[in-house]
Parts: C-alpha cells; sequence; structure tokens
C-alpha cells in the first residue's frame, strides 16, 4: 500500500514541479470538456432557427368551383404561409425554383398543380380523385435538412388537410342539419312508410297466392276469349236465325189472330146453333113427356130425335176442330211464357168441348136404344124419358156454361196472349236487332281484350317471374327497418343531424387535442443530448490519458505490477475525475444544461469516469498498445449501439445485440436520471451494471497485468525498435 501511494504521490509531484508536465495535464483535463460542450452548445435548439432554412413554394394552383362557391386552395395556401415565419418561404415559379434546387439554393421545392383545387373539390362527386402536392428535396446537401423540409411539407399539407376536412364537413353538417330539418318534418311519413314496409311483408304470401291464381286465370282467361272470339259467326247465325224465326212466329201470330177474328163469329153461331137444338131437344122431351104418345110412332121420334142430335153432335166437332187449330198455332210459339198460359187455356176449352160432345153421343146412344125400350120394358119408358130429359136438360146446362167459358175467358184469354206474344215477340227482335247491330264492336272488344289480356299476361308472367326478388327486398327492407329500429331511435338521428354547423366545422378542423404531459420534460435538443456528450467526453478523456500518460512505472523494477497497476491508476483517476468535474460543472454553469438533480449529476459522472478509467486504464496497462486499440473500437461501438443518438429499438439487428454489453449504456441512462428526473430502481439498475464493469476491468487489472505484462514486453520492445511508437 506503501508503495502505490508513494507512485501517486510522486506522480503529483512531478506535474506540480514540471511545468511542461502541468500545461500537459491541465490540456488533458481542460480537453474533453471543450468536445462535450461544443456539441451541446451547436445542438443546443436548432429547430429554433428553421426560419432561416429556405423552401421555395410553387403556386400552379386554377381554382374550382363547388355548389357555386369560387374556391382557390393554393392561393389561400400561399397568403397563410406568408404569414408563417416556421422557414424561409420563397414564393417563385416552377423553373426558377427546380434551377436552386438542383443548385443547393433550396433544400426543398414544394408545387402546388394547376388541378389542385379541382381534385379537392372532387370531394362532392361520385368519383372523388386525391389532390396532391409536388415535392423536391435536395438530400446531397446535408442529411437532416430533408427530415425537417419533409416535416414542413407534411405540416403544410396537414394544414390544407385540417382547414379543407372542416370546410367540407361544415357544408355537410348544414346540409345534415337540412336533412334532420326535413326529416324531423318528414317523420310521420317515414313511421307510415314503415308501417306500409311491415304490413307489406306480412300480405306477401298473399300477394304469391294471387300472382299464381292470377296467371292461372288469365290464361283460362285467354282460353275463353279464344273460343268466344271463334263462336261469334255462331252466334251472328243465331241472331239471324233467332230473327227469322221471330218474323215467321210474328207472321203466324198475325195470321193466327187474323183467323181467330175470323172464327170467332163462327164458332158463336155454331155454339148458339148448339144451344138452339139443345133447347128444341129439351122442349121436345117435355112435350113429348107431356103428350099420350102412340109408341107405334116411336120410330118416327126416334129418327126425329137422332136427326138432332147428330146436327149438335156436328156443330160441336166444328168448334172442337177449330180450337185445335189454334192449339196448333200456337205450339209453334214453343218456349214462350205468353204461349205456355194460351195453351193451358185451349186444352181446357177442347177438354170441355170433348166433354160437351161425350154427352151428346150418350144421349144420341140412348135415343138408339128406345125402340128395345118400347118393345121390352113399356113399363120402363118413363124412365128412359126422364133419364133422356135429364141428359138433355144437361147438355143444355153445359152448352151455357161453355158460351159462358168461351166469351168470358177462352176468346179474351187468346186475344191477349197473342198479343203479348206479339209483343214479346217484338221486343226480342229489338234486343236481337240490336245484338246483331253490336256484333262488331263485341268483335272488336273482343279482340282489343285478347291483346290486352295477352299482354296483361306478360305483365302478370313478369311480376311472377320477379316476385322472388321483391319478396326477398322487402323482407330485407322489414329487417333491416327492425335492426336499425332496435340500434338506434330515429328522434335520435334527427337530433345528431341537427348540430351546430358552425361546431361541428370548427371540430373537424381540429378534431383531436393532444394533452402533452411531460413526466421528465427536456427543455430544448441541447439538454436531451448532454447525457451522450458529456458521457462520451469522460470517456475520450481516458483515452487521451492513456494515448499521452504511460501505465508504467520507471524503474518499476522495485514495484509488483499489482504496485504499479494501482499506484499509476490512481493518477489516472485524478486526472479523470478533473476532466469529469470540469465537463459536469461546464454543463451546469457556462452552458446552463436545465438539471432535474445537479448535485446527483455531477456524482454519476465521477462514479462514470471511474468505471470508465478502470476500463481503459486495464486494458492499455495489460495489453498496451494493443489495448488502446481495443478501448478506441469500445469507443466506436459504444457511439452507435449505446442508444444515446436513437433509441436502441430502431437501430439494426447487431446493435440492439450488443447494447446491453456495453458501458455506454448505462453511463447514458444514469446521466438522463440526473437531467430528465430520478427514479431510482432505474439509478441502482445502472449502478448495478456499471459496478460489474468496474470490476471486472479491476479484477483483470489486478490478476492478469504483471503475467501478460511479460509477454507482451517484447512485443512492445519491438514496437518501439521501429521508431513509430512511444
Amino acid at each position: 500500500m506503501y508503495n502505490i501511494l508513494n507512485i501517486f504521490t510522486r506522480d503529483i509531484k512531478n506535474i506540480v514541479t514540471n511545468w511542461v508536465a502541468a500545461v500537459l495535464v491541465g490540456g488533458l483535463v481542460v480537453l474533453p470538456s471543450l468536445y462535450a460542450w461544443f456539441n451541446i452548445a451547436a445542438m443546443w435548439d436548432p429547430y429554433s432557427e428553421l426560419a432561416n432554412l429556405p423552401v421555395a413554394i410553387v403556386n400552379e394552383d386554377k381554382g374550382a368551383t363547388v355548389r357555386d362557391q369560387e374556391i382557390d386552395v393554393g392561393k389561400e395556401l400561399v397568403k397563410t404561409l406568408k404569414a408563417n415565419e416556421s422557414m424561409d418561404w420563397h414564393f417563385t415559379n416552377r423553373q426558377e425554383a427546380m434551377d436552386k434546387v438542383n443548385y443547393g439554393d433550396y433544400f426543398a421545392v414544394i408545387i402546388i398543380p394547376k388541378d389542385f383545387s379541382e381534385k379537392l373539390a372532387s370531394v362532392i362527386s361520385v368519383k372523388p380523385e386525391k389532390a396532391e402536392m409536388e415535392y423536391y428535396v435536395n438530400e446531397k446537401i446535408n442529411s437532416i435538412t430533408p427530415k425537417i423540409t419533409q416535416k414542413g411539407a407534411t405540416l403544410i399539407v396537414e394544414q390544407v388537410s385540417s382547414k379543407f376536412i372542416s370546410t367540407v364537413n361544415g357544408v355537410i353538417f348544414d346540409i345534415f342539419n337540412d336533412i334532420g330539418i326535413e326529416l324531423e318534418r318528414d317523420l310521420p311519413d317515414i313511421e307510415r312508410f314503415e308501417q306500409y314496409v311491415f304490413l307489406l311483408e306480412g300480405q306477401l304470401p298473399e300477394i304469391g297466392r294471387i300472382l299464381d291464381e292470377s296467371l292461372a286465370d288469365a290464361a283460362s282467361a285467354e282460353e275463353i276469349l279464344n273460343q268466344t272470339e271463334g263462336k261469334i259467326p255462331k252466334v251472328r247465325q243465331l241472331t239471324n236465325n233467332g230473327l227469322d224465326t221471330i218474323n215467321q212466329t210474328t207472321e203466324f201470330l198475325t195470321a193466327a189472330e187474323n183467323r181467330l177474328n175470323t172464327m170467332s163469329p163462327k164458332i158463336k153461331a155454331d155454339v148458339e146453333k148448339v144451344q138452339k137444338i139443345s133447347n128444341d131437344i129439351n122442349q121436345f122431351l117435355q112435350n113429348a113427356q107431356k103428350a099420350n104418345i102412340d109408341f107405334s110412332e116411336g120410330t118416327e121420334f126416334r129418327q126425329n130425335l137422332q136427326n138432332q142430335l147428330g146436327s149438335a153432335i156436328q156443330t160441336v166437332d166444328t168448334i172442337e176442330s177449330s180450337l185445335l187449330q189454334l192449339k196448333e198455332i200456337n205450339s209453334e210459339q214453343e218456349g214462350q211464357e205468353s204461349g205456355k198460359a194460351e195453351q193451358e187455356q185451349l186444352d181446357q176449352a177442347i177438354e170441355k168441348t170433348g166433354e160437351l160432345k161425350s154427352t151428346l153421343q150418350t144421349a144420341q146412344d140412348n135415343v138408339t136404344q128406345i125402340n128395345q125400350f118400347l118393345k121390352e120394358k113399356n113399363q120402363e119408358l118413363e124412365i128412359a124419358f126422364g133419364t133422356i130429359n135429364q141428359m138433355a136438360a144437361d147438355t143444355s146446362v153445359k152448352l151455357d156454361a161453355f158460351v159462358n167459358e168461351y166469351e168470358n175467358t177462352i176468346e179474351p184469354t187468346i186475344v191477349k196472349e197473342v198479343g203479348k206474344a206479339k209483343k214479346t215477340l217484338a221486343d226480342a227482335k229489338t234486343i236481337l236487332s240490336g245484338a246483331q247491330a253490336a256484333l262488331p264492336e263485341v268483335e272488336r272488344i273482343l279482340r282489343n281484350t285478347q291483346g290486352n289480356l295477352q299482354e296483361g299476361e306478360k305483365a302478370l308472367e313478369y311480376a311472377h317471374g320477379e316476385f322472388p326478388y321483391v319478396n326477398d327486398r322487402v323482407k330485407s327492407l322489414a329487417n333491416k327497418l327492425r335492426e336499425i329500429k332496435s340500434e338506434a331511435d330515429i328522434n335520435e338521428i334527427i337530433k345528431l343531424l341537427r348540430h351546430d354547423p358552425h361546431a361541428e366545422r370548427s371540430f373537424f378542423e381540429e378534431p383531436v387535442k393532444l394533452d402533452e404531459h411531460k413526466l421528465f420534460p427536456i427543455e430544448n435538443y441541447g439538454t436531451g443530448m448532454t447525457p451522450f456528450y458529456t458521457v462520451l467526453s469522460i470517456w475520450v478523456g481516458a483515452l487521451l490519458l492513456i494515448s499521452l500518460l504511460s501505465v508504467d512505472v520507471h524503474p518499476h523494477e522495485q514495484y509488483t505490477g499489482k504496485e504499479i497497476y494501482f499506484g499509476r491508476f490512481l493518477t489516472f483517476l485524478t486526472i479523470g475525475f478533473l476532466q469529469t468535474l470540469i465537463v459536469t460543472l461546464g454543463d451546469l454553469f457556462i452552458l446552463d444544461v436545465s438539471v432535474s438533480a445537479p448535485f446527483w449529476f455531477v456524482v454519476f459522472g465521477l462514479f462514470i469516469s471511474l468505471v470508465f478509467m478502470l476500463i481503459v486504464y486495464s486494458l492499455v496497462s495489460v495489453f498496451g498498445n494493443v489495448g488502446k486499440a481495443m478501448a478506441i473500437v469500445m469507443l466506436v461501438l459504444q457511439i452507435a449501439g449505446s442508444g444515446g443518438t436513437y433509441p436502441v429499438v430502431l437501430l439494426p439487428k447487431f446493435f440492439r445485440i450488443i447494447s446491453p454489453f456495453l458501458p455506454f449504456t448505462y453511463a447514458v441512462d444514469l446521466m438522463r436520471e440526473a437531467i430528465g428526473g430520478i427514479v431510482w430502481s432505474r439509478v441502482w439498475h445502472d449502478l448495478l451494471f456499471l459496478s460489474l464493469f468496474g470490476l471486472i476491468a479491476l479484477l483483470f487489472g489486478t490478476f492478469l497485468k504483471e503475467p501478460l505484462n511479460q509477454k507482451t514486453r517484447a512485443l512492445m520492445k519491438k514496437s518501439k525498435e521501429s521508431g513509430l511508437f512511444h
């Protein structure tokens, strides 16, 4: 331990007493801090000087018309940028801008094309097109400026987009507000439409059934029309035949009427003749019954009576024949209601005439039997006379009844019925004549109806074919209406649509505001880079020391390897601490870096200096010049892989792998804790790993310096012989 302190005190004495050594060591103490301070100052706040960055703006926009309103986005953008001092904007033409950006006078060029407003206005068209800006950047000038100018271009695009979105959405919400008012006014109709859709959905099966039946009925109707049209000629023929028949029947009735008028007096005369004969017979029988008749003259009496009865029968035959003729005429009107009634009256008259004829014939037969009565049954003569007399009286009564029936019933009925029949035939003739006249119109209507029916059948077939699609669409619409009603209330939609358009425009101009909360605020870019450049200067300071100061003691024969290692290390560490104090205190008081924990910033710097000095000193102490090269290689790897400039996760895979094994990783993180705000769990984590690096370096130098020096001393001697190495 004495020798270790002896080496250290001697080194300090030599530095103090030798002004050249003192100057050199003083330079080594200050020089690393300059490395840190100049870099930190240069990066202090570069973005505050963006107003000096020349960027050209070329406006070729021709403007456009939106809903009868003229817009010129390019002109508005130029006006906005002229009031914007974030960059050095130069407003020029395309040719000059491209020439200067190629030469390097402009870092970037932003060109607003002539169809910029037109494409923005296409948002209300069927096929909207995105508007584009042309952006040209000269990346050869500087590696950072393209990112800065691109950010500027992006900000311009964002501003235009934000302004455009707010304007368009303002228009849209104006329209929405109008729609909301219309919806509110039409709400009863909308609800009625919903009811109609649901009602139609319920009626779809019945509609389908009706379509099926209508299609079948249309086919049947077409067939019936074809049959009807085919029967028109027959109908025409039947009509003509009917008219002929009516004309003939009318002629028959007229003839019958004339004949009846002719026969009626004759019938009445015959009936009166029969009545007279009947009365004469009655009178004769009464006289015969009262007189004392000589039955020997019975033959003459019988002959006389038979002649009178035969004349009566003949007259009745004439009447019956006339009635039969009337019946025959009447039968030619078959099917007429009035003819049937007349037929019944004629049948009754004929029946009564037959009864009268039968009675007269019976009387005649009885007269024939008088002779037999006279011969065989004289005693019954009076009875026979009584019977004949009674029959004659009955005949007279029946004749009276017949005459009365004929005059009061038969003849008036026949005349009446014939008149009715003629009127009916006249009406029928009028109807048939009208029907005959209407047949051409009927034919035309049938042809038109057939054509319309064919068109209707085609329409029905089309409707029937489209019904499944309509059925699906109506059901789908009904289901969507139910879904919409279950998910959203139209009243709420109306409220949403009727929002204030001006408020909505303001909202969409800046829909999201970033509510930033800086947990560990860093004042500027220079402050953020202070941990990296401070740690880097401490490692550089260690490299400068091993480059100028010797790690060996001369003469070294009186000291052991461990004593030399620790004795000279104290010298290096003392100078390293001075370097660190100057760097950290200069950061605080010269650069005025905003540090959250200034005391710990200095303490952490001293601890990092201890670890770094152990690592660098041990490498050179053990390996000599090779150790110097190793320390430089470590510096290069740590600058790239420690995450001092870019986050480790953004680095290539190789650097992400080696980062946990680099002292810089933990040293930079430890200094960031002091600057931004301490989280002690991270501090202890970083201190632990730095301590491990220092302990490994200490053990490495303590136990390997002496045995390895014996092998490396020959190499060092040989390298000095070259005259190139010390």
